[in-house]
């Protein structure tokens, strides 16, 4: 229970970073997508069901409060947070090169899939000029950021399972 409760502050606190205090920090007009690492870290570190269940949590609340469409962006986030739940049987904590990998190759399939359903299904087909000008800058950002994000979601993991662990016995 402690757990859910730690995942939806975190959610909560990436969703208030992102679209608060780095609208500041924004290079290129884009910010770090912290709610895409933070999904993406759930995956790869804790499985595909948590990875799953973090991406539908951060995905439905940017649904509720950006989206035209609910649902759109939990497919999103669900689809990047299971397919790094792939990834939780070569997870090592102390390599820092997969995770970082892992949310660049996330963040592609974030850009792929916004293009495809925000542009590409209006009739807008130059996927190059976005990419340049969107998925490019905010993919550098994202992986950037994701060196910091990372080590502090790892220190409130380990700290999480000292404390599960220690209920146990």
């Amino acid at each position: 229970m402690k757990r859910i409760i730690i995942v939806i502050v975190e959610i909560f606190l990436c969703f208030l970073l992102q679209t608060t205090i780095f609208q500041w920090f924004s290079l290129a007009r884009v910010v770090p997508n912290l709610l895409l690492i933070l999904t993406a870290a759930a995956g790869f570190t804790k499985g595909r069901k948590e990875g799953l269940l973090t991406g539908f949590l951060c995905g439905l609340l940017i649904d509720l409060c950006y989206g035209y469409t609910v649902g759109l962006y939990a497919f999103v986030y669900m689809t990047i947070g299971y397919l790094n739940g792939f990834c939780h049987r070569i997870f090592v904590k102390e390599n820092m090169t997969i995770p970082l990998i892992l949310v660049g190759i996330s963040d592609l399939v974030y850009f792929f899939l916004y293009y495809v359903f925000e542009y590409l299904l209006r009739g807008k087909l130059n996927i190059g000029f976005y990419f340049v000008h969107k998925g490019l800058p905010e993919l550098i950002y994202t992986v950037i950021v994701s060196v910091f994000l990372y080590k502090l979601l790892n220190i409130i993991n380990e700290k999480t399972e000292k404390k599960e662990e220690e209920e146990v016995f």
